[in-house]
């Protein structure tokens, strides 16, 4: 593993399922030690940048590296960095707990059984629970945990908090941010529940449509958007050196979500800070994006199709 090389690094990359793309172009670059939220519709390709991340599907075009290395090479080096966790938290039912930390310290030589006993404890999950009887919360618990104890260096979650009560989504992330603090571990999680990530991540992915629409700081992702409100009868000019993502109506005013590159000071415009939902929002009502991918060269072809 390069010290320099980025946790996670796509070039072009691309994955189709016959003559649809599920991912197209995308290329993103990851540095170590964030915890990044990868946001989008279903359909936008969350999954396919996941599974190509953790060495499960191989790029149709374009290439895609953990650490430097490729996933797809099956190397024990580089699958022994990745922590994955599918949507569906596959877990063999009919084992107890216990048996599941059996079978995760067999085939994980990092496996850490201190650290996984621990977080069931706090938890209160007993070792004695079987799968099965778990609620689907404590089963996410489990799943996760199972990934913690592998000790990765990148943790790859697809939609971990899908279909969690918030007192669940709150135990399992409690328990993500542990594993985040203590062992600087690089996070890349897709999920719905915005304003949940927004709590946790420091990075930001916008898929849509197969394709990128932002990679970047989620402090800069802030800063450099705006909504413009102004009045619906008599809309002021546009001003210059923004960049419009998305405009809505209602019955007085009208809105523009913008990227802006300087201060707006026209006074004809009532100028609000948006939020990392409003401006996911906005991004995924474009249909057809035609703006620059933030935290990408001008001149890159950086995009993707998604799945």
């Amino acid at each position: 593993m390069s010290d320099s090389a980025p946790a996670l690094e796509a070039v072009a990359l691309g994955k189709r399922y016959g003559h649809k793309w599920g991912l197209q172009d995308c290329s993103i670059r990851l540095p170590v030690g964030r915890v990044a939220a990868l946001v989008g519709p279903n359909g936008s390709g969350k999954s396919t940048l996941l599974r190509m991340a953790a060495g499960i599907t191989t790029p149709s075009a374009g290439e895609i590296r953990v650490f430097g290395h490729s996933p797809q090479d099956q190397t024990v080096e580089v699958l022994r960095q990745i922590g994955y966790l599918d949507q569906e938290r596959p877990l063999y039912r009919p084992f107890r707990v216990q048996e599941m930390l059996k079978f995760g310290r067999r085939l994980n030589p990092n496996w850490d059984d201190v650290l996984a006993r621990g977080y069931l404890t706090d938890l209160e999950i007993s070792s004695d629970a079987k799968i099965s009887n778990l609620s689907v919360g404590q089963q996410a618990q489990v799943a996760l945990t199972m990934c913690l104890a592998k000790r990765p260096a990148l943790l790859l979650l697809d939609e971990p908090v899908a279909a969690l009560d918030p007192v669940a989504r709150e135990g399992l992330m409690h328990v993500l941010l542990r594993s985040v603090v203590d062992d600087h571990t690089t996070v890349l999680l897709s999920s719905h529940a915005i304003s949940d990530l927004a709590t946790i991540c420091d990075y930001v992915i916008i898929l849509s449509r197969a394709r990128v629409h932002v990679a970047d700081d989620l402090d800069y992702v802030l800063a450099s958007h705006r909504l413009l409100l102004g009045s619906r009868e008599q809309l002021p000019d546009i001003p210059p050196g923004v960049i419009v993502i998305s405009t809505t109506h209602s019955e007085r005013e009208t809105a523009l979500l913008v990227r802006v590159e300087v201060p707006i000071a026209d006074p004809s415009w009532r100028v609000v800070e948006p939020t990392l939902e409003e401006i996911v929002l906005a991004y995924l009502r474009e249909q057809q994006p035609k703006t620059p991918v933030l935290g990408q060269p001008l001149s890159g072809d950086l995009g993707g199709d998604a799945q």
